[in-house]
């Protein structure tokens, strides 16, 4: 009866066609709903009166920086250890159904003499542990997309064109990151300034996307990373 409950209680929250595994004891059950009920009343405390309405699970010792410029959908889980900075011209949001794992980073900007843009997060977006998302030139994930561990984002720059002065002190540019809806990024990918990744694209495991546009249901694969097939439907 418990799992059953459970079970339904998932499928009207986040996923209508999930059945648990039948190997899934009473106990692990218990384990869970205690895990989820702890990090249900640390998001309580953080909501503030506006958004009460909303779902919010944070994990143990998740840390907010300008919060008053991040925005949540509903049912949000962060995980343990995570840190989100809303320091940017415009706004952090993470849309409905959003899940960032463990030991996370989503970070529009640390510098205060030439602040950041943004990060979009879209709606039913799962991130894997260790991710770090930076919003320099802005950076926006589709609905949809699924991400492995130690994914990274860094729209900005350094140039070092010239051997006079320091790197540091030569500036940066910004063009942004934007990730179509429906993609599936393998672990430990980077994306660096300036590309563009259709909706509906694969990213292998380890796969560096250093510049330019890669089309929607695209295969991509390599450092640096270039397409080596297109997606097809067989039926």
């Amino acid at each position: 009866m418990l799992k059953f409950s459970i079970e339904k209680l998932i499928q009207k929250l986040k996923n209508k066609d999930f059945k648990f595994d039948q190997s899934i004891t009473t106990s692990m059950l218990l384990s869970l709903l205690f895990q989820y009920s702890m990090s249900l009343i640390r998001g309580l405390k953080f909501l503030n009166f506006k958004n009460r309405g909303l779902l919010l699970f944070l994990g143990q010792r998740v840390k907010f920086q300008y919060r008053g410029n991040i925005e949540f959908g509903d049912n949000v889980k962060i995980g343990d250890f995570s840190k989100l900075s809303g320091l940017g011209c415009q706004k952090l949001t993470i849309g409905h159904n959003v899940s960032i794992a463990a030991f996370s980073q989503i970070i529009i900007s640390t510098s205060f003499n030439n602040i950041g843009k943004y990060i979009r997060i879209g709606d039913n977006v799962g991130i894997g542990e260790f991710a770090y998302i930076g919003g320099g030139g802005g950076a926006m994930i589709g609905k949809n997309t699924i991400i492995g561990q130690y994914f990274s984002i860094h729209p900005e720059n350094h140039n070092f064109s010239k051997l006079k002065p320091l790197i540091k002190e030569q500036g940066v540019t910004r063009e942004g990151v934007n990730i179509g809806e429906n993609c599936w990024i393998g672990s430990k990918v980077t994306i660096l300034d300036g590309v563009t990744v259709g909706s509906g694209c694969i990213i292998a495991a380890g796969a560096v996307l250093t510049n330019g546009e890669f089309e929607n249901n695209s295969i991509i694969a390599g450092v640096p990373a270039k397409v080596i097939r297109k997606r097809a439907d067989d039926g």
